[in-house]
């Protein structure tokens, strides 16, 4: 009954995140024919659209919960967070402005990746590795510009209306950072109650170990989809 208590925290936080997977990234057919259907500037809709993606957005999530995982400062949350919005923000607009086409299961591959090097980076596995601890701020915002792709590409796959795109990627772009708060909000509440307790520390790496599962399970998702596509 011990060992069921202390390792709640874990389950919730993960599965808050994982359940929704099978619909992650999706696109239902609402979201699919306004998309294909819209002429001109829909701020609105499109906002609200970023804002369900990256709610539902669990890969784009897990990589959160291995930044702040151990960021116990709020000053230093927003800073990584920050380092995280500019890079999928520039690459998401410049991705489809500039119509740069990248193979989805590629991108949402290496983003599956950069859970497991979250994961292992908190468990001191870089530091062990390269003697000293990479920048992880640089690595965040490396990180931050495939997610951005990521999104770019999935919202290529929609052949909409050009006009007033730039101000529909603005809405969409300001949709995915309400989103990401929202369920970054969510999460940190967990994880605040969860810090009150002996178990943080005790369970953290086995924590970390699921985030890496987890993104080993998605690399692997996505590069059996590339090959049978």
């Amino acid at each position: 009954m011990k060992l069921v208590k202390i390792t709640t925290p874990i389950i919730v936080i993960l599965s808050c995140l994982i359940s929704v997977s099978a619909f992650a990234h999706g696109v239902d057919e609402d979201t699919q024919s306004f998309l294909t259907t819209n002429k001109g500037i829909a701020f609105g809709p499109f906002l609200y659209i970023g804002a369900k993606h990256m709610i539902t957005g669990y890969d784009h999530l897990l990589f959160l919960v291995g930044v702040i995982f151990f960021l116990y400062r709020t000053k230093d949350i927003i800073i990584y967070i920050s380092f995280f919005t500019i890079g999928h923000s520039a690459t998401l607009l410049f991705g489809v402005l500039v119509d740069i086409n990248i193979n989805a299961f590629i991108i949402d591959a290496i983003i599956g990746l950069s859970i497991v090097y979250k994961g292992f980076d908190n468990l001191g596995g870089l530091k062990k590795i390269f003697g000293k601890q990479p920048n992880t701020k640089g690595a965040v915002l490396i990180f931050g510009l495939f997610h951005g792709f990521g999104l770019a590409t999935k919202l290529q796959e929609f052949e909409f209306d050009k006009e007033g795109l730039f101000i529909n990627l603005l809405g969409f772009n300001l949709g995915v950072e309400i989103g990401q708060f929202l369920a970054l909000a969510f999460v940190l509440l967990l994880i605040s109650f969860w810090r009150q307790h002996p178990s943080y520390l005790k369970f953290s790496k086995l924590t970390n170990l699921v985030l890496m599962a987890a993104g080993f399970l998605l690399f692997g998702y996505q590069l059996t989809g590339y090959f049978i596509s």
